[in-house]
């Protein structure tokens, strides 16, 4: 337990989830309510059961707090520990007194001595989330294809079937993309059950509870190869997310949308910021917009590298960190290889200074290794400083793509 100015920090217990959607409807000026939105209330009862609810309370009255959940993504190839951070919000009145700034602390904290290495969230502020060390990791596009638009291909053997969305050829197919997709969730009971109740297309265009519904592409000999998870409202064919596994299950999928074409006027959809949507499409002309989505944080600079997994089987480079919240995560990183086995030491700042060739934030650190900007591109924003030699062994030592995130939470 932690006090400060009369405040005390702690957790948030059951009983008092009536105050954290209190304070999230004020904050983020929503309408849930215990009673009325039973759904939501519900999937949070199970968020908080599973994660950490930490708030800062006056009295009795819950003043501010941040949610953390468990989750683990695709870094590479390689699964880490991942914490989700959500559910965050201060009451104006209590703003300005570095309470926030301590809730996160303490969530580090707990995701540095559980093993979760990495951060993921989804920000109502960029620049005040980059002030607490996380950075942009991947964006998303948003897109408009007209009925005249929709795609026509033949000559696929495969079929569509309309299936429950949570048909295990679903869960499946998804998995096998989470398993060779950088970047990517690897769903858990939590992040499915976000997925399912998630009401994207609702806040963006339309007021109503149209349920999800979802159909999966099956090849010429029945195997499920992709899905949909898709709406239809108000004459609009609303794609939540798509996911394939070969071109053909791509294929298969819209023209499954195209199926639709005497019943709608539009598809709108969303995807990760990576997939060339109108490139693919005949007709390219459609209406996109690409947009910063979700942003990273390294909780543990030492760990992360520890078992990230380099390009290159032999190196030697030396840089050094700046994370302006967490003290650990400060200082220099020794990192060598040899035949693919990995070491990394850190070391003290006056140790040799004149092998230390790079300086970068936390931030910066970040958005390089999950690989949304390169090292090259880095430098020349004048993000990372110091000899272009030492940045060139970067650019060799770090896989090459963009993460893919196509989750909320």
């Amino acid at each position: 337990m932690n006090q400060r100015k009369g405040l005390v920090m702690r957790e948030i217990r059951m009983d008092e989830m009536g105050q954290s959607i209190d304070l999230l409807n004020y904050v983020f000026q929503m309408s849930m309510s215990l009673k009325k939105d039973r759904r939501f209330v519900t999937e949070k009862s199970r968020q908080f059961n599973v994660g950490h609810a930490l708030g800062w309370f006056d009295g009795d009255q819950l003043v501010s707090q941040i949610l953390s959940l468990p989750f683990q993504v695709n870094v590479y190839g390689v699964a880490y520990e991942m914490g989700g951070i959500t559910a965050i919000g201060t009451y104006p009145e209590y703003s300005k007194q570095g309470l926030m700034d301590q809730l996160i602390k303490e969530t580090l904290t707990i995701m540095r001595n559980e093993g979760r290495y990495i951060s993921y969230l989804f920000p109502f502020s960029i620049p005040y989330y980059r002030k607490k060390g996380w950075e942009i990791m991947c964006d998303i596009v948003e897109f408009q294809v007209k009925d005249t638009q929709f795609p026509n291909y033949t000559e696929l053997p495969g079929k569509i079937r309309r299936v429950d969305t949570r048909n295990k050829h679903v869960v499946n197919i998804y998995e096998k993309y989470a398993s060779r997709t950088h970047g990517a969730m690897i769903r858990n009971t939590i992040a499915w059950n976000e997925k399912f109740h998630e009401d994207y297309w609702e806040e963006k265009f339309v007021d109503t509870d149209v349920q999800l519904q979802a159909a999966v592409y099956y090849d010429e000999d029945d195997e499920p190869q992709g899905y949909m998870f898709y709406r239809i409202m108000e004459e609009n064919f609303y794609i939540d997310e798509i996911v394939y596994l070969q071109e053909e299950a791509r294929k298969g999928l819209w023209n499954f949308v195209s199926a639709h074409k005497s019943m709608v006027y539009n598809a709108y959809g969303k995807t990760a910021g990576n997939e060339p949507v109108a490139f693919l499409l005949e007709d390219s002309e459609i209406i996109q917009e690409v947009s910063p989505y979700f942003m990273a944080r390294i909780v543990d600079v030492e760990k992360f590298l520890a078992t990230f997994p380099f390009d290159e089987p032999t190196f030697h480079i030396r840089f050094t960190v700046t994370d302006r919240l967490i003290e650990w995560n400060n200082g220099t990183y020794d990192i060598s290889s040899t035949d693919w086995k990995v070491t990394v030491k850190k070391v003290d700042h006056s140790d040799d200074q004149e092998h230390i060739n790079v300086h970068m934030s936390i931030q910066t650190l970040a958005t390089m290794l999950l690989g949304y900007k390169r090292p090259k591109y880095l430098e020349k924003i004048e993000r990372l400083k110091g000899k272009t030699d030492t940045i060139s062994v970067l650019e060799d030592i770090l896989p090459v793509g963009i993460p893919t995130f196509i989750d909320y939470f």
